[in-house]
Parts: C-alpha cells; sequence; structure tokens
C-alpha cells in the first residue's frame, strides 16, 4: 500500500509538472509518458495504434514514441543469462557484444557467438519486469478516473480499456515462448516466398524469458542511401514488400502488427521481418468482410459496404440506418474519383474509422491492430519507395486471388460464378426492404398510398416472393448439378451424371413457366 502511494505521488507530481489543469495536447501527453517511465511509454504505443478511442493528431504523435530506456548493466545480463540457461554463458557463446543493440521497455538486445561459430541475437527480458508493469497498471487502473479529470480529456480517453489492452498486449510480448511461436508460423507461411524470410530461432537456448534466434546483417529498409549505394531497386523492394504484407492479411491471416522500419531490413536481396513480438490474428471471417467492404468501395455499393461495416462489430446503440447510408456514400464519394496512384490508405482507413467512432460501433481488437498496422505499412513503405500504392497492389492482389477461391473446375466457374451472383443479389433484397421500413418506421420516409395501391402493392409483393422462391430453386437446381459434373458419379452422358442433366432439365423446367407465366399475364394486362 506504501508503495502504491508513493507511485501515486510520482504520478501526480508529473502531471503538475506539465500543468495538465490548463489543459492537455498530443505533444504534451506525450512528455508526461515519457517522464514517468517504461510501463507508461508502452501504454502511449498501444494508445497511438487505437483510432477508434483516440483522435488521429493524438495517435500520431503517440506513435513517435521511442521505446529506448536505460539499458542494465551487463553483470544484470549475465547473471539473467546464467539463471534461464542453467549454465555459465561462456560454456554456450562463445563471445557476447557487452554493448546492447537496443533496449527496450520490456527487453534488451545483444549480439553473440555461439561455440559453433554462428552469430544469434540474445533478447532478455528485464528482471522483474512482470511484477512492476502490472503493479504499476494496477494503479493506473485505480487512478483511471481521477486521469480522465487530471488531464482535462473527460470522454475523450477510456483509460481503463486501454489499460486492459496495454496489459494484455504487454503479457504477450513478455511471453517470449509466443514471440518463437509466431516466429515459426512466420517462417513457415512465407517458406515458398524466396524473397522474405524472418530470424531462426534456437528452441534449445530460448525460453519465456530469454530468445535466443540467428543473426541477421542487413539493412534498413529506409536507409535510402545504403541501399541505393549496394544498388537495390527500392520501387521493387516497395512493391514486393506491400505484396507480401497483403500475402499475411489476406491468405495467411496472421500478419506483423508492427511493420516501422526498424522491423523491416533489406539482407542479401531478401526482406526480413524482425520482431514477431506483436502479431495479429485475422480470421477467415474478417478477412472475408475486409475483400467485402474493399470490393463495394470499388464498386460504390453503398449496400453492402453497410453490411460489412456492420460486420465488422457491434452497435453499441440503434443504428440510424439513413445517416449510416448517407455517410458512407460521402465517403464513398470521396475516393471514387480518385485515381489508384492517389488514393492514401492510411486516410481511407482513418475514415472509416471515424465512421465506425461516429456512429457507435464497437469492432474488435485485431481489428483496430490490422488498421494501425496498415498505416504503419504504408507510412514504411513511403520512406523507401514513394511511388508504391498500397491500394493499388492490395485490390490488385484481391483481383488476383478471387478467381482461385471460387474456382471449381474451369468448365464450370462462369457459371458458378454467375449463379453465386445472382443468387447473393436475390437474397438481399429483403435486407434491403427492413433497411427501408426501418427508416420510413423511424420517419426518415414519407410514404403515403391509397388502399387500393395498398392492395396491389401486396399482390406484387406476393407475385415478386412466389417468382424470387422458383428462381432461388432453379439455382439451387443448377448449381447442385454443377458441383455433381466435377464428380465420378455413374451412369453419366460425355461424362455428365444422369442426376446433373435431371437437375439442369428440372430447373430448365421451371425457367419456361416462369417465362410464359409472365407473358401470359402480360397479356392480360394489355387487354
Amino acid at each position: 500500500m506504501k508503495q502504491e502511494t508513493g507511485r501515486l505521488k510520482e504520478i501526480l507530481h508529473v502531471l503538475n509538472q506539465h500543468k495538465v489543469t490548463h489543459g492537455i495536447n498530443p505533444e504534451k501527453l506525450c512528455s508526461i509518458l515519457e517522464d514517468l517511465g517504461p510501463t507508461y511509454v508502452k501504454l502511449g504505443q498501444i494508445m497511438s495504434m487505437r483510432s477508434d478511442i483516440l483522435p488521429e493528431r493524438y495517435c500520431k504523435e503517440l506513435a513517435r514514441l521511442r521505446t529506448d530506456v536505460k539499458p542494465m548493466d551487463f553483470d544484470t545480463v549475465r547473471g539473467i543469462l546464467k539463471k534461464e540457461l542453467h549454465k555459465e554463458p561462456n560454456e554456450i557463446f562463445q563471445e557476447i557484444n557487452k554493448e546492447p543493440i537496443g533496449c527496450a521497455s520490456i527487453a534488451q538486445v545483444h549480439e553473440a557467438v555461439l561455440k559453433d561459430k554462428k552469430k544469434v541475437v540474445l533478447k532478455i527480458q528485464r528482471p522483474n519486469i512482470k511484477q512492476m508493469m502490472e503493479e504499476d497498471l494496477a494503479l493506473l487502473k485505480k487512478a483511471s478516473g481521477f486521469l480522465n479529470f487530471a488531464t482535462g480529456t473527460g470522454e475523450l480517453i477510456d483509460f481503463r480499456k486501454v489499460i486492459d489492452e496495454l496489459w494484455e498486449t504487454s503479457k504477450e510480448e513478455m511471453d517470449f515462448i509466443k514471440e518463437a511461436q509466431h516466429l515459426e508460423r512466420f517462417y513457415k507461411n512465407q517458406e515458398d516466398v524466396r524473397y522474405v524470410t524472418c530470424p531462426k530461432v534456437y528452441k534449445e537456448y530460448s525460453n519465456r524469458y530469454l530468445l535466443v534466434m540467428s543473426y541477421i546483417d542487413g539493412i534498413q529498409i529506409d536507409h535510402i542511401k545504403e541501399l541505393d549505394e549496394e544498388g537495390y531497386d527500392r520501387y521493387e523492394i516497395g512493391q514486393k514488400t506491400a505484396q507480401n504484407y497483403c500475402k499475411q492479411i489476406l491468405s495467411d491471416g496472421f500478419f506483423h502488427a508492427d511493420p516501422h522500419p526498424g522491423n523491416l531490413w533489406i539482407s542479401e536481396g531478401q526482406i526480413v521481418w524482425l520482431d514477431l513480438g506483436m502479431a495479429g490474428n485475422l480470421s477467415e471471417h474478417y478477412r472475408a468482410i475486409m475483400k467485402r467492404a474493399i470490393t463495394a468501395i470499388l464498386k460504390n455499393d453503398i449496400y453492402e459496404l453497410k453490411n460489412a461495416f456492420l460486420s465488422f462489430g457491434k452497435a453499441t446503440q440503434k443504428i440510424d440506418h439513413a445517416s449510416l447510408y448517407t455517410d458512407l456514400d460521402d465517403m464513398v464519394g470521396k475516393y471514387m474519383n480518385m485515381d489508384f496512384g492517389t488514393m492514401d490508405l492510411g486516410e481511407l482507413m482513418e475514415d472509416a474509422l471515424d465512421l465506425l467512432k461516429k456512429h457507435q460501433i464497437a469492432i474488435d481488437s485485431d481489428i483496430t491492430l490490422l488498421a494501425r498496422s496498415m498505416v504503419t505499412m504504408e507510412g514504411t513503405l513511403k520512406l523507401c519507395s514513394p511511388q508504391v500504392n498500397m491500394i493499388k497492389i492490395l485490390t490488385s492482389y484481391m483481383s488476383a486471388n478471387m478467381i482461385n477461391e471460387i474456382d471449381l473446375k474451369r468448365e464450370v466457374k462462369h457459371a458458378l460464378r454467375d449463379i453465386y451472383g445472382s443468387s447473393k443479389k436475390s437474397l438481399e433484397i429483403p435486407a434491403q426492404i427492413s433497411d427501408l421500413l426501418n427508416i420510413t418506421k423511424n420517419g426518415q420516409v414519407r410514404i403515403n398510398l391509397e388502399s387500393s395501391q395498398m392492395d396491389e402493392v401486396r399482390r406484387d409483393m406476393k407475385k415478386g416472393i412466389d417468382h424470387l422462391i422458383l428462381t432461388l430453386i432453379v439455382m439451387a437446381l443448377w448449381f447442385s448439378s454443377a458441383l455433381l459434373c466435377l464428380s465420378d458419379i455413374s451412369p453419366s452422358i460425355d461424362g455428365m451424371p444422369y442426376i446433373s442433366v435431371a437437375g439442369f432439365i428440372m430447373g430448365l423446367v421451371i425457367v419456361i413457366y416462369l417465362l410464359l407465366k409472365m407473358i401470359i399475364q402480360k397479356g392480360r394486362h394489355r387487354k
């Protein structure tokens, strides 16, 4: 309790030094967090990735926070190595560089050489860091209400939410076994990509507090002069980095969540992804939604975009459909007349997150992590190769892979795609009507119909529903028949099973019936 009180006094002293009662701005918030120490710097880094919580100007400023902190002395490093390896370090390592090549709030990194002369990197966790952060965050959580008041942020920052997320993220980063698993998973996902690699993990020397990885020498992706001197094509580097990142998101569902320049190096013609401590998972469900959203923007399909937006998260209040449609239309209109080469992915993501925030649609932390990661990726690419456009590559990647995803067999590919498209649009009709009814119910649209008109509308709707049902049956018959054509079912005619032929014929009979019915009804109306 005494320790907590002392730490709270320190926090209050720092806040008082920065005169937070006079107001706060992004620059002042950064200074405060830096003065409060490593835990709070980490807090700021997490906050920088939460555009759904903080305004963009705060996120941009917080993203500039550095993780460099005072290094541990080498005696402490040697003691940790002895404890984790259960041996004297010199029994395993031929040499250890006493000077760290990187210091952060959680760990410190040293170069070393194994007895077999292989060069490695040692990532060593600071002693008791988990306990220290846990105590700091517990205190912060207790003081979250006061922090909102003292900093003048009011409802601007939900400190409790940010603190919870920080703790979950930090716990994962402090578990080096988890990072080792991330590295192995990443390597496996990219093993067929010749121009991409990541460090190899030495499992026999690694555990929860110590990570031993292969040393990869290279050039940081934003060190333009060095890349040019070595004769690298920076445009090619940017293109391939962006393509690989798209693969991580849309195909692998596992992506590097912090692709800043320090984590991307070029070595012997390969792109090296470093530090997988922060990685994101994107489920097949969310990948499908993301593809839908991008396709909807490109097609100017506001209805589909609305559905994608609502699928990304959960509405915390009743949705104003008319307002959401209007906002989405405005957003799409902003980008529709732009050439791909001029589109800014970061701006698009921020507009989307702002819209979600406005309509109080709570989204999963994986989505916000992805959003910030994409913005970071675009910023990194601009430093290396400004000509590379992330949106263009993203849509190109989607186009190149979408066909393969629905390609069951070459001879039925186009038929299946058309059937899918038609059925999808048909199934959307009731939902579109529902949206219209919701808007109408809320007084956003006024419709005045006479009683006779209503009867006619009801009759037309009944006919329409009947036709829709028959259409869906035809689609189901043809779709099933097409799938059966891919099998080796016998007996068959020219490789087409009898049952498939029957399905196509039945569907054709229904189509002819519908056409005849429409012709007859049209003739009656003329009379």
